[in-house]
């Protein structure tokens, strides 16, 4: 990639000497930025130092630099702006690579800043020197390595363009010490061009006019029709367009993990989420369609499972603004490349005000969304965590933001939350991060003052960030942190004991610390519930209390997530377990 940044203009009163530091400050300031998220080192120490004299720069200090990047994702994915995150060099920078890796697998826009050695020392395995551009090249859209002050501002601009643009991602800044103390002149573009980049760009969000033809006319000749939304759906701001197109054509629709939300969880063409622990209706759908659309999914194996037996009837069109993920993975008959919004626009505006609905292939899947629906044992005594996410929900009327870590919770929290708006579920789908869920609401709650932010964690994973407590009770963000508490690794056993015959093998999370006691170590308020009763009455508690509070809530070991699909099988191989529906067979 080639950059050629136009210096178009800059202001009469910025062509002062500045320090580098202060440019990127400044740079920051420029591109709206509200919040860094962070932890200096010595390596970092003149951008710190700049910091000191710029009240409007806004930095939050994070117990550790994984947690620091968690918040700047959840930030990003809540509010649709691009996170910054801001680290040391050597352990600091290299303590972000599991969340770049986060942020590049679910496409979330990042502009991640690291500091390194001086210049003359750089390939020298000096003192805290690591190699961040060479080690985060797989896993970032791009990367800058800054070698004069003088370019700072011009990449700061890039680096937040292609963060945000086409499909979104993280973009890495190294900054080696000697130019962050360096003088130059501050001069930001006004435009950003860069050769190839852009025209691409440009050239991939608008759709071809005859692939929508083609579209269209599938779409009339199709019985038993579905769309697939995805993530891309959310990233390009195109739920209001999906629900239209939904509501024009009355095809039924599936959404992915990372799509939960696109499509109100009440409305009627709904089927849920479709795959490994997908519903019934939702996975016989893809079964049995004839047409397959899908929007912004980049069929991920944790939807289709056994690649040879997904969708077998159906022709597949595939809308993605990426055109690499289109036909990388499922044979596609009618392959658009555009961006989602765009597309679906085109799509509303070229259909019908209401196309001829294919009624009995509706009132089947209605049929198997009813009989076959989310289920599970309700207890009097015994809380059961389907019931905790249910009472969130209800609670909340479907309208909080909730952000997850990884297993058995997060596959609950997609089952049983009725999410109502798109930008609600912030949980790491591609890589599966544990530690994420936690940290993540910070920064939800930072980026939406004003909306309810749960976190959802499991107590494996709020042992991974849970030294972010400190910066919840220290600035008061009211984050509502819930803790399933099965006191195992509860996903781990599940498969242990589903496919690997109860062989229990290092799940056992005895020895954890008591979460309440924790948080009030903290300075956070602890509450703890252990059957439904409580459980309503310390949720209620919680609600009312205006700032940080954690809540452990005490749950069977035994509980196991169902519907499940076993890895390596194929949809039709769905496992309803003992509470939903009757025979599995169609």
């Amino acid at each position: 990639m080639s950059f050629a940044t136009e210096r178009t203009a800059s202001s009469k009163d910025s062509r002062k000497w500045l320090s580098g530091s202060e440019i990127l400050l400044r740079a920051l300031l420029d591109e709206g930025v509200d919040c860094v998220f962070g932890y200096p080192g010595g390596a970092v120490l003149y951008i710190y130092d700049a910091m000191h004299d710029n009240p409007d720069f806004h930095h939050l200090l994070a117990r550790h630099e994984q947690g620091a990047i968690h918040a700047a994702d959840g930030y990003a994915r809540s509010t649709g702006r691009t996170g910054v995150v801001l680290a040391t060099s050597g352990p600091g920078a290299a303590n972000l690579v599991t969340g770049i890796a986060t942020a590049y697998m679910d496409s979330v826009p990042l502009v991640v800043i690291t500091g390194n050695v001086s210049s003359d020392l750089i390939g020298t395995d000096s003192f805290q020197e690591v190699d961040i551009v060479g080690i985060s090249q797989p896993i970032t859209k791009h990367s800058f390595f800054v070698r004069r002050a003088t370019d700072l501002a011009r990449i700061v601009r890039e680096a937040f363009y292609i963060a945000g643009t086409g499909r979104k991602g993280p973009v890495l800044i190294d900054i080696p010490k000697d130019v962050s103390a360096e003088k130059a002149i501050y001069e930001r573009p006004e435009r950003v061009h860069i050769p190839g980049y852009s025209e691409a760009l440009e050239a991939s969000r608008v759709p071809d006019e005859g692939k929508l033809d083609e579209l269209i006319s599938a779409i009339h000749q199709s019985e038993r029709p579905l769309l697939l939304a995805g993530a891309g759906v959310i990233h390009a701001e195109a739920s209001e367009e999906l629900r239209a197109f939904i509501d024009r054509t009355g095809i039924p629709v599936t959404t992915t993990l990372l799509g939960l939300g696109a499509v109100p969880a009440d409305h009627d063409l709904w089927l849920g989420m479709p795959g490994m622990h997908g519903t019934y209706a939702a996975n016989q759908a893809l079964i049995q369609c004839d047409l397959l659309i899908s929007v912004g999914a980049r069929f991920d194996d944790r939807v289709t499972m056994r690649l040879d037996s997904f969708a077998p009837l159906a022709r597949i069109a595939h809308v993605d603004i990426d055109a690499a993920e289109i036909g990388k993975l499922v044979p596609t008959s009618i392959p658009i490349q555009g961006d989602a919004c765009e597309t679906l626009g085109l799509l509303n505006r070229r259909l019908p005000r209401e196309c001829q609905r294919k009624t009995l292939w509706i009132d089947y899947l209605r049929s198997l969304k009813l009989g076959y629906r989310l289920s599970y044992k309700p207890s009097e005594n015994e809380l059961k965590p389907q019931y905790v996410i249910e009472m969130l929900s209800r609670t909340t009327d479907g309208g909080a933001i909730v952000t997850t870590d990884v297993g058995q919770h997060q596959m609950w929290t997609a089952q049983y939350y009725r999410f109502r708006r798109p930008r609600s579920l912030i949980t790491s789908g591609g890589l599966g991060t544990m530690g994420f869920g936690f940290p993540s609401a910070i920064g939800a709650q930072l980026g939406n003052p004003e909306r309810i932010v749960i976190s959802v964690n499991g107590d494996g994973g709020m042992q991974m960030c849970a030294q972010e407590l400190a910066i919840c009770a220290i600035h008061n963000i009211p984050v509502k942190i819930v803790v399933i508490n099965n006191r195992t690794l509860g996903m781990i056993r599940q498969w242990q004991e589903l496919i690997y015959e109860g062989r229990y093998s290092h799940i056992d999370l005895s020895g954890s610390p008591d979460f309440v006691k924790l948080a009030e170590a903290y300075g956070v308020k602890g509450l703890r519930a252990s059957s439904p009763k409580e459980a309503e009455q310390v949720w209620q508690e919680a609600l009312e209390t205006p700032g940080p509070v954690l809540i452990d809530f005490v749950v069977s070991q035994d509980e196991l997530v169902y519907p499940m699909v076993p890895q390596g099988q194929g949809l039709q191989d769905i496992r309803l377990g003992p509470d939903i529906g009757g025979e599995a067979n169609e």
